[in-house]
């Protein structure tokens, strides 16, 4: 054991013995991990102390589900996994708000949480510290799966099965169990010198190929939904491939925002809320889905009602036809576009129909589909909303990658953001209010890691930044370059929207804050406060600085009115 100065907290006495949190950190390096979030705790000392033998770069958040937002992001900006070490009762629990985002987002994550010595577990109350009667039953709504090691020997098999399991489609994150005395006490077991995860094959079954390129390849009017599923599954190739062949118009959800290029002549770019956008959906005589459950978003509130047929491809079986009766193809996006592609050119599908959606070209289509939407919208009196996204994303180089929190400048981003060379993050899988800003951390942290561009931007409202306001202190402990835009509206700004709209007042959407700009420079962070008309300038100062910065605008945003109420 470590003996501690309870006057500095800090060890006066430390080991070179190896045990079993060194098992834990060697297989997390072998396996290719090269950075861990989270935050120390008295059961999961044994995973820190081994940390300080290892080269793992450890980020240090202040807030447990933070940490997982943070695993998040580093996960989604770079395509590795994202690592969560976490301690025992409070601290698990605390995290599960962010590991419901990555689960409903299909981001792979390896999660290892401490727990109460081995002698403590079972149905006794021995009123031990932080005990749960069942602390991964917790998580089970959360993650893939669940482990617990009882003993140091089996830490690096559990590790690496974890890891393959994180990484296989339905990509997620998987929560791993060890107890305090497992990770603490002296081992035998040699120092772990390789470790393999690969993914499990995930392919189309070939009768359900054969028979889409059979409707596909009689279909007049095909059009193509591209989720959150296209991208993890790196599908966008052959989405491209595939839309080309077929000339069909592609319109990309929030999770798929990014997977079709936005100005290509056949894309309907993001706009899924828009009634004009539903209605192509539903004149389709096949429509595709790729990634998506058809769930509220998507189908503009449940009012999408598609006349011809459905093919729809998802790794997850629980979503094949849990809104829509079609042709459900289970497996991973990027197999079974692939194959797909590859059968359509085979059969040569792209002559053997004339593409017209009653008589107008697809291209047409789009086309005026898209001048109806920028109609609908100038007419709404949001000249301030459109310029400020605008002067956004004028102000964002092409390749930045950008975290949204669930605020109402991401839901404009989710309908008007053109991705570019960059990707586009937001938290619409579970809609947790926090994400944005720890999830751009791991995001940064992430890609200085891998030696890209790290200087990434998140984007909140005033009452989603107070969720995660402390992270402040990690951006400026570790240096991230990270800027942080807020939006500052006084409250829950779409919430009071809503309540007006449907109550005619607001009840309990008013916040009291503070100044954003004097609490970021106490942490030691450049900040400034901006008009609207200003923030794109504001954002490439940001931009050209060092290390985290914070931009603020206090402005009151309106969203475009809701179609589907129309309906």
């Amino acid at each position: 054991m470590i003996d501690f100065d309870p006057g500095t907290a800090a060890p006066t006495k430390g080991t070179n013995q190896r045990n079993g949190g060194d098992l834990v950190v060697e297989t997390l390096e072998a396996l290719g991990a090269k950075t861990v979030f989270g935050i120390p705790g008295q059961h999961a000392l044994g995973l820190f102390d081994a940390m300080g033998r290892g080269n793992l770069h450890f980020v240090s958040s202040r807030v447990e589900n933070n940490s997982a937002f943070a695993a998040d992001g580093y996960s989604r900006a770079t395509g590795e996994v994202g690592v969560l070490f976490l301690s025992t009762g409070p601290g698990a629990l605390t995290s599960l708000a962010g590991l419901q985002e990555a689960y409903a987002t299909g981001v792979p994550m390896v999660v290892v949480a401490s727990q109460i010595p081995l002698d403590g577990l079972g149905a006794r109350r021995k009123g031990m510290l932080h005990q749960l009667d069942d602390q991964k039953a917790s998580a089970a709504n959360v993650t893939k799966s669940q482990r617990l090691i009882q003993h140091a020997s089996g830490i690096p098999s559990a590790i690496q099965d974890a890891w393959t399991e994180a990484i296989s489609s339905p990509q997620g994150p998987v929560w791993i169990e060890i107890p305090q005395n497992v990770l603490l006490d002296p081992i035998m077991v040699p120092p772990v010198e390789d470790a393999l995860a690969e993914a499990f094959d995930n392919p189309p079954r070939v009768e359900l190929v054969r028979e889409a390129v059979k409707w596909l390849s009689t279909a007049e009017r095909p059009a193509i939904i591209a989720g959150g599923g296209t991208r993890r599954g790196r599908a966008e190739k052959s989405l491209l491939s595939i839309a080309e062949q077929l000339r069909a118009p592609v319109i990309c959800t929030p999770g798929g925002n990014g997977a079709f290029p936005w100005t290509h002549e056949l894309s309907l770019q993001s706009w899924i809320e828009d009634r004009y956008m539903t209605d192509v959906l539903e004149d389709a005589d096949v429509l595709i889905v790729i990634g998506s459950s058809l769930g509220e978003v998507t189908s503009n509130y449940f009012t999408f009602e598609p006349r011809g047929r459905i093919i729809q491809i998802d790794a997850e079986p629980r979503v094949l036809e849990s809104n829509r009766p079609g042709l459900g193809i289970r497996a991973d996006a990027g197999q079974a576009l692939a194959a797909l592609d590859e059968a359509l050119a085979a059969a040569g599908a792209a002559d053997t129909v004339t593409r017209s959606w009653h008589g107008t070209s697809p291209e047409d289509l789009v086309k005026d589909s898209l001048a109806k939407v920028t109609a609908r919208l100038e007419s709404q009196d949001l000249a301030k909303e459109l310029k400020f996204m605008h002067d956004i994303r004028e102000a964002v180089p092409a390749d930045m990658q950008t975290f949204w929190d669930m605020t109402i400048s991401a839901y404009w981003g989710w309908s008007c953001w053109d991705a570019r060379q960059g990707q586009f993050h937001s938290a619409q899988g579970a809609g947790g209010l926090g994400y944005g800003f720890p999830a751009a951390i791991g995001g940064a942290v992430g890609l200085e890691t891998t030696g890209k561009p790290s200087r990434v931007l998140a984007v909140s409202g005033d009452g989603s930044s107070m969720y995660s306001i402390s992270e402040l202190a990690t951006a400026k402990q570790h240096n991230v370059p990270v800027t942080w835009l807020i939006v500052d509206d006084g409250g829950y700004g779409i919430l009071r929207e809503y309540m007006v709209g449907a109550f005619g007042q607001a009840t309990a959407t008013e916040l009291a804050r503070p100044d954003f700009v004097k609490l970021a420079e106490s942490f030691g962070v450049p900040a400034r406060r901006v008009a609207p008309e200003e923030v794109g300038d504001a954002l490439k100062a940001s931009f050209e600085a060092d290390g985290p910065n914070v931009v603020v605008v206090e402005t009151l945003l309106k969203m475009f009115g809701p179609t589907h109420l129309d309906n």
